[in-house]
Parts: structure tokens; sequence; C-alpha cells
């Protein structure tokens, strides 16, 4: 999936007990919008990730 910084980014709790974690790209690392994703969560913590499939993409969409 290519992905743009301002995108958010949702990664699915793979359990019960996990809750999902939100977060904005703020940096995309791969060719074309492609993996690595510098990634700031909401509650703060900023990391690089390669998302699997348990991750949703929503597209930073321009204000009109």
């Amino acid at each position: 999936m290519e992905a743009q910084p301002g995108d958010r980014i949702i990664i699915r709790g793979t359990t019960v007990d996990s809750a999902d974690k939100h977060g904005e790209i703020t940096e995309v690392r791969g060719d074309n919008g492609l993996p690595p994703y510098a990634v700031r969560y909401d509650d703060g913590h900023e990391t690089i990730i390669y998302p699997g499939g348990d991750f949703v993409l929503e597209k930073d969409s321009p204000v009109h």
C-alpha cells in the first residue's frame, strides 16, 4: 500500500486484550510510498514500521 506523510495508520489489536494503535505517518522511507514508515502514535511513541496485514491506512485528504 502506498502512503505519504500525514496519512493516518491504525494497527489492529491481535487479541481481545490488545487495543488498536493509532498514529500518523511522519516519513515514508521506501520508494513510491512503500514501507518502511516513520510513525508517531497518538500516545507520543515514535517508531519505524513495516506494517503487516493487521493495519489500516487512512489517506490524508486535502481540505477544500
